[in-house]
Parts: C-alpha cells; structure tokens; sequence
C-alpha cells in the first residue's frame, strides 16, 4: 500500500463507518482533544456538514486524484453539496494567493523555510458548512463553539467527534449470524452494513407511505444513502422537507406502488395499516404481479396475515419488517428491524435495511411471525418503562432522592441509554415523543390480545396496560411513553 503523506490544510476524501467517502480537510485537533493512541490517523473536517473525525490514514485519499472516482460512485444531494462546498472554497483560497503573492514573496525573502503551518481563515467555516454563515456568535456569546461541542463516539476502534446534529454519525458493525431452531421457526440476524462498511443503494425504485417519528427518520436515510425514493403521506405537507432532500412525490397511495419497484408503509396501528392498502386509492390498487409491499408498522398477526393475502393474490411480494427503536434510533438509522414473509424480498430490500438499522433479523414461517415477536419485544419494554417510573414515584413518596435512585440504577445490572434517558427525561419534565405513549399501550393491548390467543396469562402486561390507560386518560397520549410516570402522581 502507497503511503499517504498529509499535512493540515490538505483536502481529503475520508472514510467514516458506513458512510461514502466524504471531501473534508486536514486541519489541528482541538488542543483539549487527544489523538488516538496506537492509531496513525488525521484530524478531518468534513464539508457540508458539522462532523469532524480522527480518521485512520488508510480510510484517507487525497482530493484531487480520486475526485472524478468519488463523484462516479457516490450519490445524493448533501453529497453534491459538499463537492460543490469544496469548489466554492478552492475558488477563495485561488482568489486570495493571488491576492496577497506579492506581499508574500516580500515577507518570505530572507527567511527560512518554516514546517507547515495550520492556517485556517475565519471564512473558511461557510465551505464546511455548504455555504451557510455562523457570524452570529461573538466572543461573549455563552454558547461553545462548534469544537467545543464535539461529542465522543468509537469508529472502528478509534474515537471520532462530531456535533450532535451530525448528519452523518459514523456506525461500526460486526456481520454475525445467527441460527436458532424453534419449532418450525428459524431465525437469522444480518448486519445492516456490508462488511467494508459501505452501502451501495439498490438500482431498485422504493416508495414510502407514512412520514410519522419512525418513518421520517427512515426516509432522511434512505435518500443519504443514494435511494430514489417515492413518499406519500397523509398529511401531505409533511412530504415537503424530503422532496426537497431529493425525494418523489406519490399523490397516492396507489400511485407511489404502480410507479415504485418496493413499497414500504410505517402507520400507526391495525386500523391504518388496513385502510392504506384497502381503502380508497389504496395500495392493493396499485399492485402489480412482482411488485413488492413491505409493511414496518407494529400491528398484530391477524391484520399481517390478511395484508399478505391479499398483496399475493394480486401477484404481489409481500413482507412484514415491523422495527424496534425510537424516534432518535430513527434518525440515527439504528433501528432494528425483524422481518418474516417472502424471503427474497428481504434480500431486495437488503440496502434500505442497511441504510435505516443496525441490524435485521429473518424470521422464517409464516407471515405474522415478526408481528408476534415485535409485540413481544415492546410488551416487555413497555411493562419495563411502567415499573421504573413506579420506582421513581415511590422514590419521592418515601422521602429518596430521584437522582439517586437513577445514579444507583445507572451503575447497576439494569443500566442502559434507556433507562438513563428516559429517567432524565422524567425528572427534567421533558415528555417530547420518541415514542408515542398511545402506541406503547397499543402495543400492550395486542400483546395480551395475543396471549389470550393462545391461553398464555400476561398479567405483568396487563398491569402496566392498565398503568398507561390511566396516563391517556390524563390527556399524556401524544407524549412520550415516559409520561406514564404522570399516571402515578395524579
């Protein structure tokens, strides 16, 4: 392998996770910031974005040689942005050494040459930026610089930085297997990145139906990894933020499926899950022998075994992939999805599961076996999140410290982001969704339902439905499942 040599101020194509190579620029850490040790890496500001990362030498090319390649393989609006940022600021660094050549060539005569030197201009900060200005913060502004609020995270194996509104926050990942036999029901679990930690999107067309807090971040995904994507949503306003991120606009449901290749929908319960494909201008409308129908929202078993036939008894492809996560794993495309149905159309959708989770799971068997081990999944979570906020309650009730009780919990057997965030959450007051209480319950209630089914009692479920129907009943149904808690203070 050819060495790299660089130097702070160099351009660079740099590597991080499963993202594309990025242009971004060599420039000196923050003095606070430590290099990685053991790690022959460069500190690299990526344009167009927020991010700034140690990066190892082997995930960096120099700019210039590999730009033409670059901008063949890879895709997407913030792509061409950040390409289009570094034109814009070559463009000013030209205009400014012919600018100043002629002082320079006076200062320097006499003197020896100096080592490289990090020269950063204040302007510099739009072309990482794509050409927005941050000239509001002056030197009495509270508020920490951009540096200052890098935030620490792993990549690989060495630490990376990056502001909390990355836009492209680096994931590591590990291709594992896994084969369980269960009866007539085998499981396997795919990581969600390729193992050289790209992803190339598939040349197949996809469509969205339903912008909600999962779908949303679902979509903002897919369209960064290079997809062409075809949305929908019931409000139709909702569509406008992501047609201007790249995407196409479907003015049905029926529509996005006759013009897309794979649909996905995300809704939110049995009801709408029903009316987006039967209902007028619905989906069963639009399909067509081999097109494929993948419904994500967590509904029970009943309505995924009437969805799957009546997609297939239209030549359709169907099949369920129902995801665990919240609004911020959305975003951050960390999702887990659970999928069961057509397995080739698990395999077409292999990009997309890349691009929105960290990993998928294939549940073979019937259609409806990833419904039952969703509503497992968040029955669990559910009756969790009810009995932590019983804790909390009781905590205060009997004279404790809430902070307390959660600094213990946080450095015992039960410590978890959820827990902690959660518990924060509730003693800040803050109830902004990340899921929807109403959902959570829904969730409960199939869940039982379900356990009914088969004569199998749930009464720790139970007992927390109860808990989260007393929260509804108090007006906290459109907050976050947290709000629970309110259901024991009142």
């Amino acid at each position: 392998m050819a060495t790299v040599h660089l130097r702070i101020g160099d351009l660079v194509w740099g590597k991080l996770g499963r993202y594309p190579p990025w242009p971004g620029k060599v420039v000196s850490p923050p003095k606070d910031l430590k290099k990685p040790r053991g790690k022959k890496c460069f500190f690299v500001k990526f344009f167009g974005t927020e991010d700034h990362a140690w990066i190892k030498v082997e995930q960096l090319k120099p700019y210039h040689p590999h730009k033409e390649e670059m901008i063949k393989i890879n895709k997407g609006k913030r792509f061409q942005q950040a390409v289009d940022a570094v034109e814009e600021y070559l463009k000013k660094a030209k205009g400014k050494d012919q600018t100043h050549s002629d002082d320079k060539s006076k200062s320097d005569k006499g003197r020896k040459a100096a080592k490289p030197m990090k020269i950063i201009e204040e302007d510099d900060e739009d072309a990482f930026k794509g050409g927005s200005s941050d000239k509001e913060q002056t030197d009495s502004d509270p508020e920490p610089s951009s540096v200052q609020r890098l935030v620490a995270g792993t990549v690989s194996g060495f630490k990376w930085e990056s502001s909390p509104a990355s836009s492209m926050e680096p994931i590591t990942k590990r291709l594992k297997i896994i084969e369980e036999d269960t009866r007539s029901t085998s499981i396997q679990a795919a990581d969600s990145t390729a193992i050289n930690g790209s992803i190339t999107p598939t040349d197949k067309r996809i469509g969205f139906l339903g912008l909600g807090l999962m779908g949303s971040g679902v979509v903002s995904n897919l369209l960064k990894m290079g997809h062409v994507v075809t949305v929908w949503n019931r409000t139709a306003e909702k569509c406008d933020l992501f047609i201007q991120e790249g995407a196409r606009l479907g003015r049905t449901p029926a529509e996005v499926v006759s013009m897309c290749d794979i649909t996905f929908s995300c809704v939110s319960d049995p009801k709408a899950a029903r009316d987006l494909v039967l209902g007028p201008s619905g989906v069963l409308q639009g399909i067509r022998p081999g097109k494929c129908y993948v419904e994500m929202s967590t509904v029970d078993p009943e309505t995924i075994t009437e969805l799957s036939q009546v997609i297939t008894s239209r030549g359709g492809r169907f099949l369920e992939a129902p995801v665990s996560g919240s609004q911020q794993l959305s975003n951050d495309g960390m999702l887990v999805i659970v999928a069961a149905g057509d397995r080739s159309v698990y395999e077409d959708c292999s990009s997309c599961f890349q691009a929105m989770g960290k990993t998928s799971f294939f549940i073979a068997g019937e259609a409806g076996n990833a419904a039952r081990m969703m509503l497992i999944l968040n029955m669990v979570q559910g009756s969790f999140m009810a009995t932590i906020a019983e804790g909390l309650t009781l905590a205060q009730a009997t004279g404790q410290s809430q902070q307390t009780f959660l600094d213990i919990l946080c450095h015992g057997q039960m410590a978890s982001t959820f827990v902690d965030q959660k518990c924060q959450n509730i003693l800040q007051g803050n109830f902004k969704p990340d899921y929807y209480l109403k959902h959570i319950q829904k969730d409960l209630r199939l869940a039982i339902s379900m356990g009914d089914s088969v004569n199998h009692p749930t009464p720790m479920a139970a007992a927390a439905n109860e808990v989260y129907k007393r929260a509804k009943a108090l007006d906290q149904s459109d907050n976050d499942m947290s709000a629970v808690y309110r259901a024991y203070i009142h």
